[in-house]
């Protein structure tokens, strides 16, 4: 316990004692097995990420679809890759394992994959070509057709969501056998770092050169370097699976909750009290915690025992486990309850810099020559934020925290949830940057007279570079932030689950974000009156959207502040409750 004290959030304690459900005695795991499973992950992104953006063109020439069949079509597919990773979270973490659920997937992402590259090989596959100047000749796809169609993109997000809820998860599992090291929160810190850094970056290869292919070489050849790149990533998993630190399922994660639920139902009329010496609780087989954490007390009541009670086997379990619980069963699902409130800071976040649709309709409107002769593609401005944060987290510890320890005066190593309220704070600035800007390009339009929503302003788009600056740093200290928060905070049990948290809040801030476009719509479009986020930019008011989006953006830095003092220290910090939170370690250490 003398150990687990002086952890700290960014310093993860060292776990001796998960030795015993490692499946092979010898050491395995480490900084070798790392180059693997990213690699996995990042050919995966590249592969899965390579085909979102022509589908639509593939799907309406190929298949003739109409544009909104072929957009229900794309959403559906979207959709069930976002959520997938949950199921595959709960699955990994409940009942399988990492190890077989990252395998799994990519195997399904792969067979996904050959079935669509299949449907460009095949002419049977696809409906007949038609007559370009008679399109009464043209017929639509069979019912055949299309199920082998969507079967790709079923197994591709089935795949994705084995490889996504497990990766990140199964990459700091490896780094267990390291951490008797005295930098191990460094090593960790760094992995979720690089990590990250080689998921946008494996998008940003995708959203260019496999996009290129395809319009270049074709739908054969485009669809084929997928196949080719989700091969090499199964390839390089399996590779290093006699080195790979394995751990052990021991029970459903949600019966687990569910049994702490209905036990402290059935238990509602026990009147608890911290001062009564003689109360009692269910410790579970190895475990060190011998008392819960005074944080919602309420569900301490699962894991009490009553005098009357007779629900123990002489090896220490409990009879009837819905009616009474470990402690640790009871800290797990608190861990999660009590995370809650700081994961859902990260949707506006989110929301914040998913304004790619809007900045590109601007980035079109102005001047984009770097030279007289080269302009940079509209499209292409977003990747100036995935540049800006990979040079973030490059500079952040040798350049960044040393710069930042000589103004000060002492060294300064900032806490996940100072880092990940820095990069609201940040997400705040850059939102306000991208209205003062785009508040300059509508005068200028206005003052050039181009009231019809068309021409290019006298206007750098250079300008927009400062939005892309400084939503790529505050990804860079919020996004990473939030990762490594999960994985730290919640038990070794729920890693996958921690692992999909911050996908999860990216899903629900694309539904944030469609409402707070439709709202203002509704709000400004009366009377009339042009609305705010209308066809014609330059008679629209975009300026006055992002301000609103800058005024959530403030608004819930203020509910992160409050809800990291209501949230109290990190594990290892002191406090009250500190002690109970290091129940990764004991449920590991228990069986």
């Amino acid at each position: 316990m003398s150990q687990m004290g002086d952890r700290s959030c960014d310093q993860p304690a060292k776990k001796t004692v998960r030795e015993p459900l490692l499946e092979n005695p010898t050491p395995k795991g480490g900084l070798r097995t790392i180059p693997f499973i990213i690699a996995n992950e990042a050919f995966e992104k590249v592969a899965s990420f390579g085909l979102l953006p022509n589908m639509v063109v593939y799907l309406t020439r190929e298949y003739r679809l109409e544009n909104f069949a072929a957009a229900n079509v794309l959403f559906f597919w979207s959709a069930a890759t976002n959520f997938f990773p949950i199921v595959g979270a709960v699955l990994a973490d409940s009942y399988f394992g990492r190890y077989p659920m990252i395998g799994f997937g990519s195997i399904a992402s792969l067979l996904g994959m050959i079935l669509l590259w299949v449907t460009t090989v095949l002419p049977q596959a696809r409906p007949p070509s038609c007559d370009e100047f008679d399109k009464d000749t043209c017929g639509s796809a069979t019912t055949a057709q299309l199920l082998l169609l969507y079967s790709s993109f079923g197994l591709m997000s089935i795949g994705a969501g084995g490889i996504r809820s497990s990766a990140l998860a199964f990459g700091a599992d490896q780094l267990d056998t390291a951490v008797s090291s005295e930098n191990s929160g460094n090593l960790l810190q760094k992995f979720f770092s690089w990590y990250y850094v080689s998921v946008m970056a494996a998008v940003m290869v995708a959203m260019t050169c496999v996009v290129y292919i395809q319009d270049v070489a074709g739908w054969k050849v485009g669809f084929g370097v997928p196949v080719m790149l989700m091969f090499v990533s199964t390839f390089s998993f399996f590779l290093a699976s006699p080195f790979y630190h394995r751990v052990k399922v021991e029970s459903s994660l949600l019966t687990r909750f569910f049994q702490v639920g209905v036990a402290a139902f059935k238990n509602r009329s026990i009147k608890l009290s911290s001062l009564r010496p003689n109360q009692s609780y269910h410790v579970g087989k190895g475990s060190m915690l011998q008392a819960p954490s005074e944080k919602l007390r309420f569900l301490n009541k699962a894991c009490l025992i009553r005098d009357t009670d007779q629900l123990h086997l002489t090896d220490g379990k409990a009879l009837d486990p819905w009616s009474l619980c470990t402690v640790d069963q009871v800290e797990e699902l608190k861990s999660l309850i009590n995370i809650t409130p700081l994961w859902s800071t990260g949707i506006m976040m989110s929301v914040a810099s998913n304004q790619n649709s809007f900045i590109v309709l601007l980035v079109a409107s102005m001047d984009r020559h770097v030279t007289p002769s080269f302009e940079i593609p509209a499209g292409s401005f977003t990747m100036f934020m995935v540049l800006s944060l990979l040079v973030f987290v490059a500079l952040y510890d040798r350049v960044f925290l040393r710069l930042a320890s000589v103004i000060i005066g002492k060294p300064v190593n900032p806490s996940l949830k100072q880092r990940m309220g820095s990069g609201l704070a940040l997400s705040i600035f850059a939102t306000a940057a991208l209205a003062t800007v785009e508040s300059v390009r509508r005068k200028a339009a206005m003052e050039e007279g181009l009231l019809d929503g068309t021409g290019v302003v006298k206007l750098s788009a250079m300008w927009l570079l400062l939005y892309f600056v400084l939503i790529g740093f505050a990804e860079g200290l919020n996004a990473i932030g939030q990762n490594q928060f999960y994985y730290s905070e919640l038990p070794k049990t729920m890693s996958s689950v921690a692992a999909t948290l911050f996908g999860v809040s990216m899903a629900v801030a694309n539904l944030a974000a469609s409402l707070i476009i439709s709202i203002v719509q509704l709000a400004t479009e009366r009377g009339g009156m042009e609305s705010w986020v209308g066809d014609n930019i330059n008679k629209g008011h975009y300026d006055y959207y992002f301000w609103v989006i800058t005024c959530f953006s403030t608004l819930n830095l203020v509910y992160f502040l409050a809800c990291s003092k209501a949230y109290g220290p990190c594990k290892g910090e002191g406090g009250d409750g500190a002690s109970s939170r290091v129940v990764d370690e004991e449920i590991s250490a228990s069986s």
